[in-house]
């Protein structure tokens, strides 16, 4: 079998090369590709979804290993983009929330990855077969 027969083989090259596009179109943004993910996250769930996750909550919606999202959740209160809280209820939980200036810079980064996204998954023809593929694989 020749490595480009192997489907593992050949993900593992989609995903080191669409890795490689996020990081250089979150480099002008002063984001890592992992602090996009969370921050977007956070984003998306405070302000559509109307929740107010903890940390935890919140490594789950991204997948997320919950060590290092405490990790990169202290970078981005350091950047003053998000905020941790403790938890009311639970004294060993974190309630987080987003910025102002974190609100703005996850819709910009928002954009600018779907259009990174756009382009890139354009040569396999985006597609509703695509996505739910996808989702399949994403479990």
């Amino acid at each position: 079998m020749e490595p480009a027969d192997s489907p593992g083989f050949l993900l593992w090259r989609v995903t080191l090369h669409w890795q490689r596009v996020m990081a250089a179109s979150l480099r002008p943004l002063g984001l890592t590709h992992v602090q996009f993910v969370l921050l977007a996250s956070l984003w998306w769930l405070t302000q559509v979804a109307g929740e107010a996750p903890t940390q935890r909550g919140l490594a789950d919606h991204a997948g997320t290993d919950p060590m290092m999202t405490s990790q990169v959740l202290r970078a981005l209160e350091v950047k003053s983009l998000v905020t941790r809280a403790a938890d009311p209820v639970d004294s060993r939980a974190r309630r987080l929330g987003v910025t102002s200036s974190g609100a703005a810079l996850a819709k910009e980064a928002i954009a600018i990855v779907e259009a990174a996204d756009a382009e890139f998954f354009a040569r396999a023809g985006s597609s509703p077969a695509l996505l739910e593929t996808l989702r399949r694989l994403a479990g």
